[in-house]
């Protein structure tokens, strides 16, 4: 009897130990969870790197601006129309009297519906004008927009004794001297002394001498140019 009283002793002192073993190693398993989080915070900076390639996407917002940055607009109000200019005209809402149009040598283009009509010496504002009025006749309040796409008329021409022989852009105020500049200076063979302009007034040429040593000392840049005029070079 006093064996099995100290058998059953020993077991009720062994069951709370092992209760207490157990409880004990209870943090050890908690302790697991916290080990998961850095799992779920990997995946959760992938969306971060997958957002990157926008920011990559700014420069190409840039290119507009920067095009925009380029040579101002013809102003349409004061730009003389010329032979050999290139022109855009857009009629509202009709695409068959719309296109780029071609100013000839005569100073005429050609649209359907009005036919041949003059050009040259008109500002696009005016153009756009006239031809409006002409429309009149098929179209209900027609709205007409001229723009200039080449300006081929504005031009001036350095012949001779220059480093770069051939046709120049007519630059508003252009003098002789800045148009000599612009075709490279003059070659070693140059006779300052005799350089003269041809330009064309009332159907007949005029000679019009140019003083080259002058001009460089500032006393005399010559003559303002207009467009047709022909610089010789001797």
């Amino acid at each position: 009897m006093k064996q099995f009283c100290s058998k059953l002793t020993v077991m009720l002192i062994t069951i709370p130990a092992m209760c207490f073993a157990q409880t004990s190693q209870a943090p050890k398993t908690t302790a697991t969870p916290p080990s998961t989080p850095p799992a779920t915070t990997s995946p959760a900076a992938a969306p971060a790197t997958a957002q990157q390639p926008t920011t990559a996407q700014q420069p190409t917002v840039q290119n507009p601006s920067s095009a925009m940055s380029t040579g101002g607009p013809i102003d349409p109000n004061r730009y003389v129309i010329g032979a050999e200019d290139s022109l855009q005209i857009t009629v509202w809402k009709d695409a068959t009297l719309s296109g780029t149009v071609p100013v000839r040598p005569d100073g005429m283009i050609s649209m359907n519906l009005i036919g041949d009509l003059r050009a040259a010496g008109l500002t696009p504002m005016a153009l756009a004008a006239d031809i409006g009025q002409r429309l009149k006749k098929y179209l209900q309040d027609p709205v007409v927009t001229v723009v200039v796409l080449g300006v081929n008329s504005q031009r001036v021409f350095a012949v001779g004794e220059v480093n770069k022989v051939g046709p120049l852009m007519l630059t508003p105020g252009m003098t002789t001297l800045q148009a000599i500049v612009s075709a490279g200076g003059l070659t070693p063979f140059a006779s300052s002394k005799k350089i003269y302009i041809l330009r064309n007034v009332g159907g007949k040429q005029e000679k019009i001498p140019f003083n080259y040593k002058q001009a460089l000392k500032g006393d005399n840049q010559g003559i303002m140019l207009i467009p047709g005029d022909t610089i010789v070079v001797p």
